[in-house]
């Protein structure tokens, strides 16, 4: 059987293509101002990989904040939707059989899950009220340390002290940046404390629902090393960490699709 998932995400649109339950073709896109452009692109993307035509998929399922622009729309017409928590939980224990708690961060959004032995959801915790929990809360800092955000994770690894970060909230957060500037506190240190603070903020989150080992951490923010390290000291435990983690979400609706 050859499905397809679409995962709608807030800042990036991934696609993904099975054939009996195997990945044979993925594309990533920014989801701009027309995000159902950017899903029809992306889909072609993939289509074009794996040399298939819109005929060839018996059912697409899509995920994602943006989900409505391409449920049930052509030309991809997805013909079923699921929320995120589900999609994640489904993509992460099809790549980690004994996960019991996935941490999902991407650009707007922070999420845990816990989930049973057969991959269902038995509770989850979603931070989307402040963007101290997300991936955009490392943009917003790095801009304040005119520092990359791809850059910033590595630079968080080369810290030799920790340095308390107090604020709760993204723009009071990047006050206090500028003040750790302003005391030639070192980029490296405030860069940690920021991944620091993102961490407690996640574990915080993911404790109101009970954290069981396997630990999985999937999303777009599981690309910073900074913020992994982060993590990892917080909850005392090392994590699993699939090699595309920002497709899991895709692969889950994949997945699902084939049910």
């Amino acid at each position: 059987m050859i499905t397809a998932g679409v995962d709608m995400g807030a800042k990036t649109i991934k696609v993904v293509i099975l054939k009996n339950g195997k990945v044979i073709a993925k594309s990533i896109i920014l989801g701009g101002f027309d995000q159902r452009a950017a899903a029809e692109k992306a889909f072609a993307d993939t289509l074009t990989q794996s040399k298939l035509s819109r005929n060839d998929i018996e059912h697409i399922t899509v995920t994602g904040m943006g989900k409505k622009e391409i449920y049930m729309h052509p030309p991809i017409s997805a013909d079923k939707e699921l929320t995120e928590v589900t999609a994640a939980a489904k993509g992460a224990h099809f790549l980690f059989p004994s996960v019991r708690t996935v941490i999902d961060v991407g650009a707007e959004e922070g999420r845990a899950i816990r989930v049973d032995a057969a991959g269902k959801v038995i509770d989850f915790a979603v931070n989307e009220k402040c963007a101290a929990g997300a991936g955009s809360f490392t943009e917003a800092m790095g801009r304040a340390l005119e520092v990359p955000v791809e850059q910033l994770g590595d630079l968080s690894l080369q810290s030799q002290q920790a340095v308390a970060m107090n604020a709760q909230c993204a723009v009071f957060a990047e006050s206090e940046v500028v003040s750790l500037i302003h005391a030639k506190t070192p980029k490296s240190d405030i860069a940690r404390a920021v991944h620091d603070a993102i961490a407690s903020r996640i574990i915080s989150m993911a404790r109101r629902i009970g954290i069981e080992k396997d630990i999985a951490l999937i999303g777009g923010l599981t690309k910073n090393k900074g913020f992994v390290k982060s993590l990892q000291q917080g909850l005392e435990s090392n994590l699993l960490l699939p090699d595309d983690p920002e497709f899991v979400a895709a692969i889950g609706s994949a997945l699902i699709a084939a049910e």
